[in-house]
């Protein structure tokens, strides 16, 4: 059965790494890796995407904001947030489309005498200019494991993560380290996400069926 799959991405941001079969002079930009996502779905699975060039919140009420996500995402079962070095303008959180999107994701909405459910969120992480990942993950080789620089993403991811009720845990350099799908926004880096993409939404939709190990969802957004 084919998955229908929503991506909330910042469609003009070129921090990301270029992809091969651009020209010297083209930018590579996150609508790019939308592009070459899509191209590998399967002929059952459908694609919405989120924020167009251009697209201004700023005249827009609440309800009309409400109204513009419940058609785009109504439908679908997993969100697909592509993170970029870009992605979060110096503006509040609810006056920009990505923590709105992922927002209208998570809530579960009524329409036609049907509710929506909870859609299963997976984060990929692209490459900045350098190829690198280091703005949001750093591996600790002492430790083996990887440090997510959560000050750099929304609030609504950010308040998303690490929030499993009984979390499996160690710790090194006096730091908690978690073991385990211990967020309810499961993350992972572009290049493994490519490798096999459905396999980790296999394991978003995994986390989804058990939400209930989870602390209730944070879906409200910082003014």
């Amino acid at each position: 059965m084919g998955k229908k799959i929503f991506v909330s991405y910042k469609y003009s941001d070129d921090n990301v790494e270029s992809l091969p079969g651009k020209g010297w002079f083209e930018k590579t930009t996150v609508r790019d890796y939308v592009d070459k996502f899509e191209t590998l779905l399967e002929d059952e699975d459908d694609i919405y995407k989120g924020e167009s060039d251009g697209e201004d919140l700023s005249e827009k009420s609440e309800d009309e904001i409400a109204e513009l996500l419940k058609d785009r995402i109504y439908d679908s079962t997993v969100t697909v947030i592509f993170i970029s070095k870009g992605m979060n303008e110096n503006r509040p959180e609810n006056d920009q489309w990505i923590p709105w999107e992922i927002c209208y994701s998570i809530k579960e909405i009524t329409r036609g005498g049907r509710t929506s459910q909870t859609n299963a969120v997976l984060c990929v992480v692209l490459p900045d200019n350098n190829g690198s990942y280091e703005y949001l993950i750093t591996y600790d080789s002492e430790c083996n494991c990887m440090n997510y620089k959560t000050y750099f993403l929304f609030p609504i991811i950010r308040k998303n993560m690490f929030n499993i009720k009984e979390p499996v845990t160690t710790f090194c350099k006096n730091q908690t380290v978690y073991h385990g799908y211990s967020s309810y926004f499961h993350m992972v880096k572009w290049e493994d996400f490519i490798k096999d993409y459905k396999s980790q939404i296999d394991i978003c939709l995994h986390i989804k069926d058990n939400i209930d190990d989870y602390e209730d969802l944070c879906k409200k957004l910082e003014a």
